[in-house]
């Protein structure tokens, strides 16, 4: 694994969000891989602290068939994203794995509603035979302690 590959790995993950291409968004996931988001600044504790996602690969795999199915009406129509990335900057890589932090602006959308979170998104990556897969993603909000609607989709 190299540099060059981890930051493609970052801009293809988002992209895939971006044209909801989430069955093959998730074959980049590790089987015992966590999403989280925080719901504080500077959260330590995903476990004894209340999260707003804290999800393993059976959680996220159950949210995107949620977003595909007949009776979701909530996604009718479908909600939309677009991430702004900044560059993301590799804090540690070795051979076989990597810390990515990368700053980005998301936009979520449906029908008349749409709303802007800034955030600073921390990837651990590993290297597999198949490729480089997602180990664990931390997605923090710049302005976790705001009130929000509801994120339909994953940062």
């Amino acid at each position: 694994m190299n540099h060059e590959e981890v930051v493609d790995f970052i801009h293809d993950e988002a992209w895939m969000l971006d044209e909801g291409q989430y069955h093959e968004w998730l074959d980049l996931w590790l089987p015992d891989a966590v999403y989280w988001m925080p719901l504080n600044w500077n959260q330590q504790d995903p476990v004894n602290e209340t999260s707003l996602m804290h999800e393993d690969n059976f959680m996220l795999r159950l949210r995107i068939e949620r977003l595909h199915g007949a009776r979701t009406f909530s996604q009718k129509p479908k909600s939309r994203c677009h991430h702004v990335l900044n560059r993301p900057r590799v804090l540690e890589l070795t051979e076989d794995s990597a810390k990515v932090v990368t700053k980005m602006h998301y936009v979520e959308t449906r029908l008349d509603d749409q709303f802007l979170l800034a955030l600073t998104v921390t990837h651990d990556l590993k290297a597999t035979p198949e490729g480089i897969r997602i180990a664990g993603k931390r997605v923090d909000i710049l302005n976790c302690d705001a009130a929000f609607g509801n994120i339909q989709l994953l940062p």
